[in-house]
């Protein structure tokens, strides 16, 4: 048995999932729709699948038993909330939403339904994540002291200027924190939490956009931790850091590889019983084993499709979509503010800002609107 998956949106990362689907053993693509009907078209004869122009008749046909949404930011809301109504489990791509009153609506539909509901952060399924995963559930670094994220990226002007919508308040709510930085923010959040205050800055540096391209905050956790985050696309070559310190071990993932130290007295009690002016805690570090896994966008769609077979549990649930929200909101909050912000977000703030930002957004003159998937990053 196979679950019949139904593409909102073929025109970008849509038409990588429509052609993931083709190898898979779990489930099939039964159906795609584009707002934009040579697309739709397009891709629905390549495939042989029927095709169409409204998500509501995607989403209400008999043989479509899933949606992937993979529309702009600002439509993942009203298309998931429809699908999940009508009891079809729904993958939305990331970010779930641009504010965080939107994802709550997304979260409480996926609740009150009962529907499966996922989000599409696939570097999850990526071994150095779930090896970073396990060690942090498995309580090995204690109580965290503190966290840290540099997630610095390129991207160029041409890449800006290829779409009317990109980096656009009215376009997409945002710049590098919704658009380039969710992955990097999500297995920040996964692996750290969520903080209880944010301190940022945002700025816009090397790009001709009317959004963020830089962006740090300094994070106050509930437990007294401290942590710090930075995301750009100004940089090359590219960072991607992850570190959490905590009392009994430190974890640092530096790209691709990855160190653990255990402390086995821990921090605290190695100063604690100190008998040394200049004591130092024992460390030592330990081997890292990296699973042997299916990875990338298929294996999120594929582990949906299990999670509705046989109830395999999702990998990436639609619930930590709203986390991410959380981050996003409250960075660029509290940068154009000045202030530090509280989290959660004041919802009912933030969508007082929004609405002032996309009244100010100035429409671009932009004669292209290329629409690829992303085979760089």
């Amino acid at each position: 048995m196979q679950v019949r998956y139904g593409i909102v949106g073929v025109g970008g990362m849509g038409s990588g999932h429509a052609e993931a689907l083709q190898s898979m053993k779990e489930a099939r693509l039964a159906a795609v729709c584009d707002i934009v009907p040579q697309v739709a078209q397009s891709v629905g004869s390549k495939y042989g699948v029927p095709f169409c122009t409204d998500y509501h008749e995607l989403v209400d046909r008999a043989d479509v038993d899933a949606v992937m949404v993979a529309t702009p930011h600002y439509f993942h809301p009203d298309i998931t909330i429809y699908a999940l109504e009508r009891g079809k489990p729904v993958i939305s791509e990331k970010p779930i939403s641009v504010t965080v009153a939107e994802a709550d609506r997304m979260v409480k539909a996926a609740k009150r339904t009962g529907t499966p509901f996922g989000v599409m952060y696939q570097t999850r399924t990526e071994p150095i994540w779930r090896a970073a995963r396990e060690i942090v559930e498995s309580g090995r670094l204690g109580e965290l002291y503190r966290t840290m994220l540099v997630y610095a990226d390129f991207r160029s002007q041409a890449y800006y200027n290829s779409a009317g919508w990109r980096a656009t308040w009215s376009g997409e709510g945002g710049g590098v924190l919704i658009n380039q930085a969710p992955h990097a923010l999500d297995r920040f959040t996964l692996l750290g939490g969520l903080p209880s205050k944010i301190t940022a800055y945002t700025a816009t540096r090397n790009h001709d956009i009317e959004v963020e391209d830089t962006a740090a905050a300094m994070l106050e956790y509930p437990n007294g931790a401290i942590g710090y985050v930075y995301c750009s696309t100004t940089e090359s070559p590219g960072s991607n850091i992850l570190e959490l310190s905590g009392e009994y071990g430190k974890l640092q993932v530096i790209g691709k590889d990855i160190h653990l130290w255990e402390i086995p007295e821990g921090v605290k009690g190695s100063s604690d019983s100190a008998t040394e002016m200049w004591g130092d805690p024992k460390w030592k570090e330990m081997p890292v084993t990296l699973p042997e896994c299916a990875t990338g966008h298929a294996e999120i769609l594929a582990n949906m499709a299990r999670h509705i077979l046989h109830g395999e549990p999702l990998l990436s649930p639609g619930v930590d979509g709203l986390k991410t929200v959380e981050m996003i909101n409250g960075i660029i909050l509290s940068g154009k503010l000045g202030k530090a912000v509280d989290v959660p977000v004041d919802r009912a703030k933030y969508d007082v800002f929004l609405k002032e930002m996309v009244a100010g957004s100035k429409a671009k003159d932009s004669s292209a609107d290329i629409r690829q998937t992303d085979h760089v990053h």
